[in-house]
């Protein structure tokens, strides 16, 4: 086959099966969300690159590396969305939404990264997400967590991941933890990966976000962000915490926890599984008080998550998504039988029955075919039952056969 009519590297065609359990998956995400007062929306699949390079920090291995960005034939420079939450923050300014605070919504669709594709990773890929905007409550923390958790739970996966949760303070908590952490790193400055030597320069905090073997043994014995939070962040924090106990949310305190993006404050959590090897996060999210503000909007307080389809699918169990069953096959006999076959299935679909027409095949296969589709009932229509304007109905469970008119009830 040509190379040109290959997929592209690091995407994937959905075929049924995987679009099934893409839409069980997004289906409960949204309904999940509806119960907690959340509305939809859906931004644009490209932003002006500015909305993602100003948000999501120059230093960010998501801009240094990652971003789809391309000039239009206009000479504005566009970039694919790579995430979610920075362009629903863009609309919120855009569409002048302040006036509506507090606003929660839900988002669910394709991402893009440029990164190296794997199990589970690709370079078109799929989220559901929440963000919640206008709550500086740390309240409004747990009930996006809590939101996360019950969605989870109505996956059943629950049983399987923990939650860990970090803090990393408001703005000044954070600027006295930067420099702590210059300080330290520096004293190791030759050993830090070639990205982290950047980070170093440009925001540290990254650093304990690095996946290479080299810093984790560094981070190790690094200052942590607790001995740098104000009385304020810890407050907040402990307010978090006593909140998550509240509703009986288990969760465990990691101090190297952090994102790495830039417009995050305070809270930040993951939900994590051991079952997907080393990419074992299946959920993260946080507060990101500076956002809008960092992109001309008015200081609004934000907190959400976000969940990759891929691995929550992966995840899922098939056997807990519910089947559509297919209640009727028509088997037309004959000619006439087809062209009657589009009438009785024209009637059984407007009553709610899942219907299919067989094609192909003699009446034998097409009834053989039947069976194999899980068909509840086969409905043979030829010239004879064109002509009387009814249909022969045999039930493939009990091997019963009569003869109804058109606007039968299938039990």
């Amino acid at each position: 086959m040509s190379k040109t009519l290959q997929r592209v590297r690091g995407t994937q065609d959905l075929l049924p099966e995987i679009s099934r359990k893409f839409r069980y998956i997004e289906n409960l995400a949204w309904e999940e969300s509806r119960h907690y007062g959340y509305g939809e929306i859906d931004t644009p699949l490209f932003e002006m690159s500015e909305v993602f390079h100003r948000t999501l920090g120059e230093t960010s291995d998501m801009v240094h590396k990652e971003t789809y960005t391309f000039q239009d034939r206009g000479g504005d420079f566009i970039t694919l969305r790579p995430e979610g939450t920075a362009g629903i923050a863009r609309a919120f300014i855009s569409e002048g939404l302040a006036q509506n605070l507090p606003l929660k919504f839900f988002y669910s669709g394709p991402m893009f990264r440029y990164e190296r594709p794997q199990k589970g990773r690709y370079r078109q890929f799929h989220q559901i997400g929440i963000e919640s905007l206008g709550y500086d409550n740390p309240l409004s923390d747990v009930e996006v967590i809590s939101l996360a958790s019950d969605f989870l739970k109505k996956l059943a996966l629950m049983n399987s991941c923990k939650l860990q949760i970090n803090t990393i303070g408001d703005t000044d908590s954070r600027a006295h933890y930067r420099q702590q952490l210059v300080n330290y790193f520096t004293k190791y400055k030759h050993e830090l990966s070639a990205d982290s030597q950047i980070r170093l320069e440009k925001n540290p905090l990254r650093i304990l976000d690095s996946k290479d073997a080299g810093d984790r043994k560094l981070i190790v014995d690094c200052p942590k962000m607790e001995a740098s939070l104000n009385e304020e962040s810890k407050r907040f924090f402990d307010r978090v915490q006593q909140g998550l106990n509240q509703n009986n949310i288990a969760f465990e305190l990691s101090s190297t926890l952090v994102r790495g993006i830039d417009y995050y404050t305070h809270t930040v959590f993951e939900f994590v599984t051991e079952k997907l090897g080393a990419q074992g996060t299946v959920l993260a999210g946080g507060r990101y008080d500076g956002l809008i503000q960092t992109m001309g909007g008015p200081q609004t307080p934000g907190v959400g998550w976000a969940a990759g389809l891929e691995r929550l699918a992966e995840l899922t169990n098939e056997s807990l998504m519910p089947r559509t069953k297919l209640k009727a096959a028509l088997i037309p006999a004959d000619e006439a039988g087809e062209l009657w076959a589009l009438t009785v299935a024209q009637d059984l679909r407007s009553r709610g029955y899942t219907t299919e027409i067989i094609w192909n095949g003699n009446v034998g296969k097409k009834m053989k075919k039947a069976a194999s589709l899980g068909a509840e009932y086969a409905l043979i229509v030829g010239t004879t039952e064109a002509q009387n304007k009814n249909i022969t109905v045999k039930n493939l469970q009990t091997g019963e056969q009569i003869t109804a008119s058109l606007g039968l009830e299938l039990q």
